[in-house]
């Protein structure tokens, strides 16, 4: 029994790290490619990784954030950014990175999330649904925000529905498997779903006038 909840918590434990890496080094490439300074892209890589899991935390009332009483996320980010530094001329000579690297972390904190609101007996599936995109998508949304960018979430990427489709999976396959299965699954289908979106273009339509075509055959409006 002790074993098995030692297995969870590495599990738990390589997930979390995995989402944090992942959005550090996205949040990290995102200023560097602004042209933000040394000090612009730590702030932004580290808000990228942290930001969804500080909201998590706040929702589900686990006060204060788990990431006030850990500098361990803030340590994590910090190596991650310096890292980038040294490797960003590297890493840009691949299409996609940052996406790359976001659908990842968002893959890891849709599991954690899902999982920790389940712990917190929050034990409905539109409840932890809600949980785990607010984490996944947070610490993106902010990113865009502070550089000035649309998030990704509102644009044509079909995002926040990788997340919701595997926080589903965590929530009923918990019914079927033990241990972290349940978490690998989640992970998979996140990131998996959100890969496929990249590479085949997967998007919703986009809702919108062309103001370069004229109105009703040249007839101006009010006319």
């Amino acid at each position: 029994m002790r074993g098995e909840a030692e297995k969870n918590m590495t599990a738990w434990n390589v997930f979390e790290i995995m989402g944090i890496v992942a959005f550090a080094v996205s949040g990290a490439l995102t200023g560097i490619q602004k042209r933000l300074d040394v000090f612009g892209v730590l702030v932004l890589a580290i808000t990228t990784a942290i930001g969804g899991g500080v909201l998590r935390d706040v929702i589900i009332g686990n006060t204060p954030p788990l990431t006030f009483r850990d500098p361990t996320f803030f340590i994590i980010s910090s190596v991650v950014t310096i890292g980038v530094f040294f490797t960003y001329r590297w890493l840009e000579q691949y299409k996609h990175t940052i996406q790359i690297f976001d659908a990842i972390g968002l893959g890891a904190f849709t599991a954690t999330s899902a999982k920790l609101a389940i712990q917190h007996n929050l034990d409905s599936v539109f409840i932890i649904t809600t949980v785990a995109v607010i984490t996944g998508i947070g610490g993106s949304v902010i990113r865009d925000v502070l550089v000035k960018e649309i998030p990704y979430v509102f644009r044509q990427e079909v995002y926040a529905i990788t997340t919701i489709m595997g926080a589903m999976v965590l929530y009923y396959s918990q019914m079927y498997f033990a241990g972290s299965i349940p978490l690998y699954l989640c992970f998979g289908v996140t990131t998996g779903l959100r890969l496929c979106c990249i590479k085949y273009g997967w998007n919703f339509p986009v809702l919108g006038i062309d103001s370069e075509k004229p109105v009703s055959g040249n007839r101006k409006l009010g006319s």
